[in-house]
């Protein structure tokens, strides 16, 4: 008797291949057979809804989340049961206890716990909070600049490049995915190309990835991809862009030739994806988005507050409106939200997206899914948090008809793990890690909207890790399955 069969599912395996009715059966976590299962301990009767495997998010903040939120309800809720952390530059490890790394990412990495320096102390300590679903990471540039030199405004010397380099290839020994910037912040901001394409070097002799925020997602977007495909072409790496978008009005529609770029390098044999979510706003530290000395008075009015700790009774409102009830210059209140006592801390969602664009980004072959949502559960955080993939799945896929259902699923499932090097997973197959969805494509629904951010979608009936039930008719197990994943490797600890 095996420990768990699903009975009566259309499946789709993942591979983008056409869904066919079987039945699933599990054992000790993993795919043990599909067809026409036997009894089992537990058996679900799946009435003919939709079977995937469980859906990988490849653009997380889940670093602290993991502490603080390990039952990660707002992703489980989705259907993901694993997520790629330390993006943008920002990673966990390597870690100096003594320092604030939760200053130092601007909040962005709050909710890290634990007495531990590298990946390896990272895994164990996130393991004994029995996370729900999996985390594989990537090691940051911002993060790992912070450690080497601080946040000063220059290139490295030789030995904190060194120091650098040291601390990316420890943590792709012990299991990372890869390396990642985020150009657009600090300290990274402050880097030449040089020292981006070393430290990217160093992920050559492990197959790995470069991951990257560019440098520019406005008005020198094409300048930034160039310089993306350069380092991935200076360092022989495969390079992954980040949240593909054309940002601010006056920039929409450079996406078509951005992916032009992209395809031609791809022409020409060069590794390169590509990511994006599906919102037209965009979410992040507010202090990164300004000048302090010259505040930008039109990206202040598209700017909603997500989480303020100096000021709680600005979050979920748009600045317009705030300065307008205050009576008060829209550039003094920007002043004085980032000026103020954790004003760095801020984290805003602004309007910069042009819905045409995320549809063209969709629409582009191989783009996978990749949330970006910060897990600060105390405000009002950006709706991609709790939605992102019953969005694609309802939006795009049922009303829109951008992608078809099973090439959606592709995308989010078999293409994200041979990517990120996700071993035994991204598949309904036999022998793979029993990581599953179950759903119904006519009522999936993305229901968190700005107003109300925190509310789990619809249409997701079941939810399984690691071959334990983790999420059923929208209650949480609790069961905390999930695994801290190694880069083409079995996970930690196995």
């Amino acid at each position: 008797m095996t420990d768990l069969t699903i009975r009566n599912v259309n499946i789709l395996d993942g591979t983008g291949s056409a869904e066919y009715k079987a039945d699933v059966e599990v054992e000790d976590g993993r795919i043990k057979s599909i067809g026409n299962a036997g009894p089992a301990k537990t058996e679900i009767d799946g009435e003919g809804k939709y079977l995937a495997p469980g859906f990988i998010d490849t653009h997380a903040h889940d670093d602290g989340a993991f502490f603080r939120h390990p039952g990660m309800e707002f992703k489980l809720a989705q259907g993901v049961t694993t997520v790629v952390s330390g993006n943008c530059g920002f990673s966990a490890i390597p870690l100096d206890p003594t320092k604030d790394t939760v200053a130092a990412s601007g909040g962005i990495l709050a909710g890290i716990e634990g007495d531990f320096h590298d990946l390896e102390g990272y895994f164990a300590a996130a393991l004994e909070r029995k996370p729900a679903i999996n985390n594989m990471m990537l090691v940051g540039h911002n993060t790992v600049r912070t450690l080497a030199m601080g946040m000063e405004r220059r290139a490295p010397n030789t030995n904190e490049l060194a120091k650098m380099k040291g601390y990316v290839e420890g943590a792709m020994e012990q299991g990372a995915c890869g390396f990642s910037t985020g150009l657009i912040y600090r300290p990274g901001r402050w880097s030449e190309t040089e020292e981006v394409i070393q430290l990217a070097a160093t992920a050559r002799p492990f197959d790995a990835l470069y991951t990257t925020h560019m440098r520019n997602e406005g008005e020198h977007l094409l300048e930034a991809v160039e310089e993306t495909l350069l380092i991935g072409r200076e360092s022989d790496v495969h390079v992954h862009i980040s949240h593909h978008k054309s940002a601010g009005q006056p920039n929409w529609g450079k996406v078509n030739e951005s992916l032009q770029r992209v395809d031609k390098a791809l022409a020409a044999g060069q590794r390169v994806t590509l990511d994006v979510y599906p919102y037209t706003a965009g979410s992040g530290r507010m202090i990164e988005y300004f000048n302090l000395d010259n505040i930008n008075r039109s990206l202040a009015e598209v700017i909603r507050i997500a989480s303020c700790p100096a000021f709680r009774e600005y979050e979920g409102r748009m600045l317009v409106d705030v300065a307008a009830e205050k009576n008060v210059e829209l550039t003094d209140l920007v002043l004085e939200i980032l000026t103020a006592p954790k004003g760095d801390r801020t984290l805003c969602i602004h309007f910069i997206i042009d819905e045409a664009d995320i549809e063209t980004n969709l629409a582009h072959k191989d783009m996978m899914i990749g949330s970006d949502g910060i897990p600060d559960l105390n405000g009002q955080p950006h709706p991609r948090l709790f939605g992102t993939f019953p969005r694609v799945l309802s939006h795009y896929v049922r009303d829109r008809n951008i992608l078809s259902l099973r090439e959606a699923v592709r995308r989010m499932t078999s293409l994200s793990a041979a990517t990120f090097g996700l071993t035994d997973r991204g598949q309904i197959r036999e022998g793979y890690w029993a990581d599953l969805v179950l759903f119904d494509p006519d009522t999936i629904k993305d229901t968190a909207t700005y107003d109300d951010p925190k509310r789990e979608p619809e249409g997701i009936d079941l939810v399984v890790v690691n071959g334990e039930i983790a999420c059923r008719g929208g209650s949480h197990s609790g069961v905390g399955s999930g695994k801290m994943l190694r880069y083409r490797r079995s996970a930690f600890g196995e």
